[in-house]
């Protein structure tokens, strides 16, 4: 398989993927965890795990996702609070309640909210 290489600053090395990943969510799209009560929308997507070895041995080994799927970067919110949070495919699920999310950066990054999703801002875009 065609490989490709990418520095991901999280992990502070070259990260090895896939040519070609299939992401289910996209950028500005509005996602729940599936096990977690928190939501958050998607402001970028990494093709494998692209975070440090001690962020991933940090979470207890019998929920630690598989490395060889998207990786999410979300602007999450729950009750209590506003946060970053970074997730893996397997974990996440659409949002049904199709409001938007209350994170105090979406602005920086996101024009509006309709129809369930956020529409990037145009100086975010390449």
């Amino acid at each position: 398989m065609d490989r490709a290489q990418f520095y991901s600053p999280q992990a502070g090395r070259q990260i090895e993927a896939p040519r070609h990943a299939s992401a289910r969510f996209t950028i500005g799209e509005v996602v729940k965890h599936r096990l977690f009560d928190f939501r958050g929308v998607v402001f970028d997507v990494d093709p494998v795990f692209a975070n440090s070895e001690e962020w991933y041995e940090a979470i207890p080994e019998q929920m630690r996702p598989r490395k060889d799927q998207p990786f999410y970067h979300l602007l999450a919110e729950n009750e209590e609070s506003s946060y970053v949070a970074y997730v893996s495919q397997q974990n996440l699920m659409a949002d049904t309640q199709g409001g938007p999310v209350d994170h105090p950066n979406v602005a920086q990054i996101f024009e509006q909210f309709r129809d369930g999703r956020y529409r990037l801002r145009r100086s975010m875009t390449h």
